[in-house]
């Protein structure tokens, strides 16, 4: 039961509302000037010759041509199936080819659905938007209301004409989370609503952080101090009644993997695992602490940034010249500034290097002497093994 009283009333509301929206049409069109008429493409329309008298016959002319007579009946021209193709002027002439009334004939289709969708920033404003599902090619308006809990239909404000846009100011936040939304699209056809129902605390994201900067941490090659600003979408009187969850996400340049850090209220963190010397990208985005299945912020704009390194130790990228011909090729190459002190170590090293080379090439060349000397000694141990053998043979009498 209580489930079916809930549908009765959202019945009771959507027909408050489609009632609400119907009222405005003869407020809208009744302003038309009188010798414009709307039709429907592909539909019947009838013509009638205002200034023409009962009986007295009339001549109908499209764009100033004659209309065939078998489409005139006692003073009224009727259009069968029509088409963009008959949009234009009609006149209507007595015998005499006296104007008797000009119409202006405008074809298109009946209001249709549309196409609704809501983003809401915080807990103040709703914005909704909306566009058409079918173009009906005639001018259109929209009316725009909502209704909560207590069964009241309110206008979702309108601010500038022309944009399918409209405003909830101060909803009900906490009363409820359901809101049943009203877009009427009208034109001289009609009007048809469509009724949609939002989760405003579902549909709560937060826009994104705004005026990250990054610091060095001076004397700290692994640290840095990330500060930024809440939205500028997000009231200032709401930061302490709604504040937001923070998530931090740092990369150094080139990485594909992000490290997560997390705060709540706090506007900096401070990064303690930087990797020493490396530029890195860093980006912060924002969810409303309290209402934890609300959705978060899109992330901010990447900043870069690079940790604390002694100033001697600072590397520097020189411009390139990528032009390439036959016999000039150009590279990129990156330098690096050097202390006295460095290139002493650099030279220091470079011995260093030569000198296991020659200690290598040394133990090379007496493993191979070493090798052909107990070659040589094998060899000449057989041959004195066969003359002893020789000798031996020769010394056994015959």
């Amino acid at each position: 039961m209580p489930g079916l009283v809930s549908c009765l009333g959202d019945l009771i509301v959507t027909g408050i509302i489609i009632l609400v929206s119907d009222h405005v049409k003869s407020e809208i069109w009744t302003n038309e000037v009188s010798d414009v008429q709307f039709g429907g493409l592909g539909s019947r329309v009838t013509l009638t010759c205002g200034g023409s008298h009962g009986g007295s016959p009339v001549e109908w002319r499209f764009n100033g041509s004659s209309v065939p007579p078998w489409q005139t009946h006692e003073g009224s021209l009727t259009l069968l199936n029509t088409t963009r193709s008959m949009e234009g002027n009609y006149s209507c002439h007595d015998e005499r080819g006296t104007l008797l009334q000009s119409i202006k004939l405008r074809l298109g289709h009946p209001p249709h659905f549309v196409n609704v969708s809501c983003n809401v920033p915080n807990h103040m404003k709703i914005y909704c938007s909306w566009v058409q599902t079918k173009i009906t090619l005639l001018p259109t308006t929209y009316r725009t209301s909502y209704s909560v809990n207590d069964r009241r239909v309110e206008f979702c404000e309108q601010q500038h004409i022309g944009v399918n846009e409209c405003t909830i100011t101060n909803p009900p936040f906490w009363s409820t989370s359901k809101i049943l939304v009203n877009i009427t699209e009208i034109n001289p056809l009609g009007s048809n609503s469509t009724i949609i129902q939002i989760d405003n605390h579902a549909l709560l994201k937060p826009d994104p952080p705004e005026d990250v900067q990054v610091f060095q941490v001076e004397g700290l090659p692994t640290q840095l101090l990330v500060q930024w600003s809440y939205p500028s979408s997000w009231p200032a009187e709401s930061m302490i009644a709604f504040p937001l969850t923070f998530l931090l996400r740092y990369r150094p340049i080139g990485s594909n993997y992000w490290s997560m850090l997390e705060t709540e209220e706090n506007t900096s963190l401070k990064i303690m695992g930087a990797l020493v010397g490396h530029m890195h990208q860093i980006q912060i985005r924002a969810q409303d602490a309290l209402i934890n299945h609300s959705q978060w912020s899109e992330w901010s704009q990447v900043v870069e940034a690079r940790p604390w390194i002694k100033p001697w130790e600072e590397t520097t990228e020189e411009q390139v010249d990528y032009n390439f011909s036959i016999f000039n090729l150009s590279f990129p190459v990156r330098t690096t500034d050097k202390s006295p002190d460095s290139s002493l170590k650099s030279n220091g090293s470079l011995g260093l290097l030569l000198g296991l080379f020659a200690a290598f090439m040394v133990a090379v060349l007496l493993t191979i002497i070493v090798l052909l000397w107990t070659r040589q000694r094998k060899q000449d141990n057989v041959k004195k093994q066969e003359l002893t053998s020789m000798v031996k043979m020769k010394s056994i009498p015959i």
